[in-house]
């Protein structure tokens, strides 16, 4: 399986990665509620258990939409797939103690952890978005932190930025399979 062939399966799996980016802006924006109306420390934990259903629920999203909410098991990107996940666990305990330093650090910390993730779904689906999706929940990761804003705010523009790209997502991904179907029905 060739790079195009493998980020094809990817995206025909996953749907483009719209459901996961979906998935997570709701985990933020529940961060988000609880850092407003609770407390910025129990957000921290919020957004960890969120997180870590961001993939499940993904995946039942792409289902829901028809798509497998898997990859072939000859794709080769499925270990920069995992790897990336590895790394994403590997950074959480970082910023988690950053958060016990100063709370108010623990959600740019996390943007910056996640943009650099998405950086490699780049070359998982083929697309620029997730260049544009990291590289903004980064550059908003870094602002946030400068300005020391509030864990709720923080939060509130990871779930924004997420829920947009989301959106952006689902339709690139509508005309990829539209693309996708004409170019099979012209080859017919």
């Amino acid at each position: 399986m060739d790079i195009s062939a493998a980020q094809q399966d990817m995206r025909r799996g996953y749907v483009s990665g719209a459901p996961g980016i979906f998935a997570s802006s709701l985990a933020w924006f529940a961060a988000t509620y609880v850092a407003w109306h609770l407390s910025p420390e129990q957000a921290v934990w919020v957004l960890f258990v969120g997180g870590a259903m961001i993939h499940p629920v993904g995946v039942l999203i792409s289902k829901s939409l028809g798509a497998s909410g898997n990859y072939s098991k000859s794709n080769p990107l499925g270990n920069l797939a995992f790897a990336s996940t590895l790394w994403l666990i590997f950074s959480i305990p970082l910023a988690y103690a950053v958060s016990l330093q100063r709370v108010e650090w623990f959600f740019p910390a996390m943007l910056l952890v996640i943009g650099g993730r998405y950086l490699t779904f780049g070359t998982l689906f083929g697309m620029r978005l997730y260049w544009a999706l990291g590289l903004t929940l980064a550059a908003a990761g870094a602002l946030l932190a400068q300005t020391a804003s509030a864990p709720a705010m923080s939060a509130l523009a990871g779930a924004a930025i997420e829920f947009v790209f989301a959106l952006v997502a689902f339709g690139l991904h509508a005309l990829w399979s539209r693309a996708q179907r004409a170019a099979a029905s012209a080859s017919v």
